[in-house]
């Protein structure tokens, strides 16, 4: 990585060294500075491929003596913004990856639960952060798919601008749902739930909202959940992000309507499934303002569902996913929520079952 950013860097310094020297007036430097712009954007995406493949062969390290790792392509609805509509293969669904992962051992005569696991971020993806996670979730026999949803980071310029944040990306972590149910007829499609920190919080919340008869259970740890109050305290740059033209294409001031959609405190009279919901009040990321204002919905909407307000845990908005003592015991909590509703085979009861999963040698 470290490499990458040297790499990067000196192409930048150099090239902008080259324009300034060879310019011959403002004009020509003001269009070579658009032009280079334009390459460091196109490169970035060149990197995030590199990084992507990189983290990729990391995981049979991480977690390949825990689990049968595989890497699948998959199918969502078609984008929402279509440059020509007409043009040939234009309406075609869009073409996504998914990480599958088997638990080493397991008797594939029997059913087993399944988890969906979608990553967090803007634009981000699932990477080996989550690997003493999946060592855990692979202790307890659970299968878990991981759905690198439309606007993921390291499938190039035109998969990154696919992005639909709280829309079509919700399908696509359902459509890795139904492939799982479809192709691996040893997972017990009345055993599977769904499982996400902050974006992939939110991308928790919708699946069940709009999927309920589908998920037998749910968590969402620190999740976004009000996109129009986000707005309100996030940086122009963040905002910039969603008003993009190949995204939302308008602000939350010029649309309210499309980011209350989008927003899982707007949708929260439609829980149905068993839900666990966790926050921390010195998130610098999600504001703990927000998921309290889903939680005041949700019971508002007289819903029943299950929550926990941390006061100041150190990690911040990854308090629970770190390798802390009190991270282990939160996710203990999560685990225990989960196969009150699954019942996976191993199931994690305590900090000392979850630590010797996941942090001693096999």
């Amino acid at each position: 990585m470290i490499l990458i950013r040297f790499l990067f860097l000196s192409l930048f310094f150099y090239t902008t060294h080259f324009l300034f020297a060879q310019s011959d007036s403002n004009a020509d430097l003001a269009t070579q500075v658009q032009e280079l712009q334009e390459t460091v954007r196109d490169l970035r995406h060149s990197f995030s491929r590199l990084n992507k493949a990189i983290d990729d062969l990391a995981w049979e390290q991480e977690v390949g003596k825990y689990a049968f790792i595989d890497k699948v392509t998959l199918t969502g609805p078609p984008p929402r913004v279509i440059e020509n509509p007409t043009g040939q293969g234009a309406k075609n669904p869009v073409r996504f990856s998914a990480y599958v992962f088997i638990p080493s051992g397991i008797d594939l005569s029997k059913k087993h639960p399944l988890l969906v696991l979608p990553h967090g971020g803007v634009h981000s993806n699932f990477n080996t952060f989550y690997r003493h996670i999946l060592r855990e979730l692979m202790a307890q026999q659970y299968v878990v798919v991981a759905p690198e949803y439309r606007g993921s980071t390291g499938y190039g310029k035109g998969f990154y601008e696919l992005i639909d944040y709280g829309g079509l990306e919700v399908e696509d972590t359902y459509a890795s749902r139904n492939y799982m149910l479809e192709n691996y007829d040893f997972i017990d499609k009345n055993r599977v739930g769904i499982l996400g920190w902050s974006h992939g919080g939110l991308i928790t919340l919708h699946n069940i909202f709009e999927h309920p008869k589908d998920y037998q259970v749910a968590y969402a740890g620190v999740p976004v959940s009000d996109l129009i109050a986000r707005m309100g305290y996030k940086t122009q740059g963040y905002r910039d992000l969603y008003s993009a033209d190949y995204h939302i294409g308008k602000s939350a001031y010029e649309d309210v309507e499309e980011y209350r959609r989008r927003s899982p405190v707007w949708n929260a009279y439609k829980l149905q499934t068993p839900l666990l919901i966790h926050t921390n009040t010195n998130d610098g990321d999600v504001n703990v303002f927000e998921v309290e204002h889903l939680i005041k919905s949700l019971k508002a909407e007289d819903k029943e569902f299950e929550y926990e307000i941390y006061e100041d845990i150190p990690g911040g908005h990854s308090f629970d996913r770190i390798d802390s003592q009190k991270a282990k015991e939160v996710r203990a909590k999560v685990y225990q929520h989960l196969a009150r509703y699954l019942n996976p085979n191993q199931p994690i009861r305590s900090i000392r079952d979850l630590h010797q999963a996941s942090y001693l040698p096999r």
